[in-house]
Protein backbone atom coordinates (compact mmCIF):
# COMPACT_ATOMS: atom_id res chain seq x y z
CA UNK A 1 0.00 0.00 0.00
CA UNK A 2 1.10 3.43 -0.59
CA UNK A 3 0.31 6.73 0.81
CA UNK A 4 -0.51 10.19 -0.63
CA UNK A 5 3.41 10.73 -0.01
CA UNK A 6 3.88 8.56 -3.10
CA UNK A 7 1.43 10.23 -5.47
CA UNK A 8 2.68 11.23 -8.75
CA UNK A 9 0.98 12.46 -12.09
CA UNK A 10 0.23 9.28 -14.09
CA UNK A 11 -0.09 7.08 -11.00
CA UNK A 12 -2.69 3.93 -11.49
CA UNK A 13 -5.27 4.08 -7.90
CA UNK A 14 -7.79 1.90 -7.24
CA UNK A 15 -10.90 4.79 -6.38
CA UNK A 16 -13.97 3.79 -4.55
CA UNK A 17 -14.28 0.35 -6.41
CA UNK A 18 -12.99 1.95 -10.11
CA UNK A 19 -9.39 2.65 -11.83
CA UNK A 20 -8.27 6.14 -11.71
CA UNK A 21 -5.19 7.64 -13.21
CA UNK A 22 -3.98 10.97 -11.52
CA UNK A 23 -3.91 13.96 -13.68
CA UNK A 24 -2.96 16.35 -11.32
CA UNK A 25 -1.90 17.05 -7.66
CA UNK A 26 -0.79 19.72 -5.18
CA UNK A 27 0.21 18.95 -1.43
CA UNK A 28 -0.88 21.76 0.62
CA UNK A 29 0.28 22.54 4.32
CA UNK A 30 -2.00 24.91 5.47
CA UNK A 31 -0.63 27.01 8.46
CA UNK A 32 -3.99 25.70 10.86
CA UNK A 33 -4.86 21.74 10.37
CA UNK A 34 -3.23 18.89 9.22
CA UNK A 35 -1.95 18.66 5.42
CA UNK A 36 -3.82 17.19 2.76
CA UNK A 37 -3.32 16.50 -1.16
CA UNK A 38 -6.15 17.64 -3.72
CA UNK A 39 -5.69 15.59 -6.63
CA UNK A 40 -7.52 15.42 -10.02
CA UNK A 41 -8.39 11.82 -11.01
CA UNK A 42 -9.54 10.60 -14.30
CA UNK A 43 -11.56 7.45 -14.51
CA UNK A 44 -9.59 5.04 -16.68
CA UNK A 45 -12.44 3.36 -17.69
CA UNK A 46 -15.07 6.41 -18.48
CA UNK A 47 -12.58 9.28 -19.32
CA UNK A 48 -14.38 11.51 -16.13
CA UNK A 49 -12.51 13.46 -14.58
CA UNK A 50 -12.72 14.45 -10.66
CA UNK A 51 -11.46 16.39 -8.21
CA UNK A 52 -10.93 14.55 -4.51
CA UNK A 53 -8.77 15.37 -1.00
CA UNK A 54 -7.00 12.80 0.42
CA UNK A 55 -6.05 13.69 3.69
CA UNK A 56 -1.82 13.17 4.71
CA UNK A 57 -0.76 9.72 5.23
CA UNK A 58 -3.75 8.25 3.75
CA UNK A 59 -3.40 5.12 2.36
CA UNK A 60 -4.14 4.49 -1.03
CA UNK A 61 -4.06 1.33 -3.17
CA UNK A 62 -1.57 1.64 -6.21
CA UNK A 63 -2.31 -0.10 -9.26
CA UNK A 64 0.43 -1.73 -11.99
CA UNK A 65 -0.86 -1.05 -15.84
CA UNK A 66 1.51 -1.67 -18.77
CA UNK A 67 1.10 0.18 -22.08
CA UNK A 68 2.17 -1.91 -24.80
CA UNK A 69 2.42 -0.97 -28.75
CA UNK A 70 -0.24 -2.54 -30.94
CA UNK A 71 -1.77 -2.30 -34.52
CA UNK A 72 -5.50 -2.00 -35.24
CA UNK A 73 -5.78 -4.72 -38.07
CA UNK A 74 -9.66 -4.32 -38.76
CA UNK A 75 -13.04 -4.39 -37.10
CA UNK A 76 -15.32 -7.68 -37.28
CA UNK A 77 -18.86 -8.53 -35.42
CA UNK A 78 -16.80 -9.51 -32.04
CA UNK A 79 -15.04 -5.87 -32.07
CA UNK A 80 -11.77 -4.58 -33.48
CA UNK A 81 -9.16 -6.77 -33.95
CA UNK A 82 -5.17 -5.39 -32.91
CA UNK A 83 -1.56 -7.19 -33.29
CA UNK A 84 1.07 -7.01 -30.75
CA UNK A 85 3.93 -5.24 -32.72
CA UNK A 86 6.07 -7.60 -30.40
CA UNK A 87 4.89 -11.20 -30.15
CA UNK A 88 2.54 -10.95 -33.42
CA UNK A 89 -0.37 -12.21 -31.22
CA UNK A 90 -4.16 -10.67 -32.27
CA UNK A 91 -6.39 -9.30 -29.01
CA UNK A 92 -9.81 -8.70 -30.03
CA UNK A 93 -10.69 -4.98 -28.05
CA UNK A 94 -14.27 -4.13 -27.55
CA UNK A 95 -15.57 -1.00 -28.87
CA UNK A 96 -16.11 0.88 -25.57
CA UNK A 97 -12.44 0.81 -24.45
CA UNK A 98 -11.90 2.73 -27.54
CA UNK A 99 -12.14 6.86 -27.14
CA UNK A 100 -12.73 7.99 -30.74
CA UNK A 101 -12.78 4.41 -32.43
CA UNK A 102 -14.12 6.21 -35.70
CA UNK A 103 -11.00 7.52 -36.11
CA UNK A 104 -9.02 4.33 -36.68
CA UNK A 105 -7.32 3.50 -39.88
CA UNK A 106 -6.19 -0.20 -40.93
CA UNK A 107 -2.45 -0.11 -39.94
CA UNK A 108 -2.33 2.56 -36.98
CA UNK A 109 -0.53 1.85 -34.23
CA UNK A 110 -2.01 2.06 -31.48
CA UNK A 111 -0.79 1.70 -27.08
CA UNK A 112 -3.17 -0.72 -25.35
CA UNK A 113 -2.94 -0.07 -21.43
CA UNK A 114 -3.38 -3.73 -19.68
CA UNK A 115 -4.37 -3.93 -16.07
CA UNK A 116 -0.77 -5.61 -14.82
CA UNK A 117 -2.03 -7.97 -12.70
CA UNK A 118 -5.53 -9.20 -14.70
CA UNK A 119 -4.03 -9.10 -17.97
CA UNK A 120 -7.28 -7.19 -18.71
CA UNK A 121 -7.14 -4.32 -21.50
CA UNK A 122 -8.61 -1.35 -19.85
CA UNK A 123 -8.55 1.19 -23.23
CA UNK A 124 -6.61 2.32 -26.28
CA UNK A 125 -4.73 5.25 -26.74
CA UNK A 126 -4.71 6.51 -30.21
CA UNK A 127 -1.88 8.40 -31.69
CA UNK A 128 -2.23 12.64 -30.21
CA UNK A 129 -2.69 13.34 -34.10
CA UNK A 130 -3.64 11.47 -37.44
CA UNK A 131 -3.45 12.41 -40.98
CA UNK A 132 -7.04 11.71 -43.13
CA UNK A 133 -7.62 13.04 -46.76
CA UNK A 134 -11.21 14.47 -46.71
CA UNK A 135 -13.60 12.27 -48.73
CA UNK A 136 -16.68 15.28 -48.99
CA UNK A 137 -17.00 18.43 -47.53
CA UNK A 138 -19.24 21.67 -49.42
CA UNK A 139 -16.63 23.76 -51.67
CA UNK A 140 -14.58 26.41 -50.27
CA UNK A 141 -16.07 30.15 -51.72
CA UNK A 142 -13.47 32.34 -53.51
CA UNK A 143 -11.77 34.67 -50.70
CA UNK A 144 -12.11 32.19 -47.73
CA UNK A 145 -8.63 32.40 -45.97
CA UNK A 146 -7.50 31.27 -42.95
CA UNK A 147 -8.05 34.20 -41.01
CA UNK A 148 -11.61 33.41 -40.26
CA UNK A 149 -12.90 31.67 -37.55
CA UNK A 150 -15.49 29.47 -39.39
CA UNK A 151 -15.78 25.89 -39.65
CA UNK A 152 -17.92 23.49 -42.02
CA UNK A 153 -18.15 19.82 -41.55
CA UNK A 154 -16.32 17.17 -43.36
CA UNK A 155 -16.41 13.38 -43.77
CA UNK A 156 -12.89 11.80 -43.42
CA UNK A 157 -11.48 8.78 -45.41
CA UNK A 158 -12.80 6.81 -42.34
CA UNK A 159 -15.99 8.35 -42.41
CA UNK A 160 -15.82 9.83 -39.02
CA UNK A 161 -17.14 14.16 -39.16
CA UNK A 162 -15.01 16.50 -38.35
CA UNK A 163 -15.05 20.49 -38.40
CA UNK A 164 -12.88 22.31 -40.44
CA UNK A 165 -12.16 25.56 -42.00
CA UNK A 166 -13.88 27.12 -44.74
CA UNK A 167 -10.65 26.68 -47.28
CA UNK A 168 -10.52 23.18 -46.43
CA UNK A 169 -12.04 20.87 -49.91
CA UNK A 170 -12.33 17.59 -50.88
CA UNK A 171 -9.33 15.39 -51.50
CA UNK A 172 -7.36 17.55 -49.34
CA UNK A 173 -5.03 15.97 -46.89
CA UNK A 174 -6.17 17.24 -42.98
CA UNK A 175 -4.10 16.53 -39.59
CA UNK A 176 -6.62 15.89 -36.63
CA UNK A 177 -6.16 15.56 -32.82
CA UNK A 178 -7.44 13.04 -31.93
CA UNK A 179 -7.79 13.97 -28.18
CA UNK A 180 -10.90 16.49 -29.57
CA UNK A 181 -11.36 15.37 -32.71
CA UNK A 182 -10.16 18.94 -33.84
CA UNK A 183 -8.47 20.23 -36.77
CA UNK A 184 -4.82 20.85 -36.48
CA UNK A 185 -3.48 21.67 -40.35
CA UNK A 186 -3.84 20.91 -43.90
CA UNK A 187 -0.99 18.82 -45.01
CA UNK A 188 0.78 18.12 -48.28
CA UNK A 189 1.00 14.92 -49.57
Amino acid sequence: MATTADIRNGMCIEFKNDLYAIVQFQHVKPGKGPAFVRTKLKNISTGKVIDNTFSAGHKINEQRVERRSYQYLYKDDMGYVFMNNETYDQVTIEEKLIENHDLLKDGLACEVVYHADTETPLLVDLPMHIEFEVTYTEPGVRGDTSSTNSLKPATIDTGAQIMVPLFVNTEDWIKVDTRDRSYVERVKK
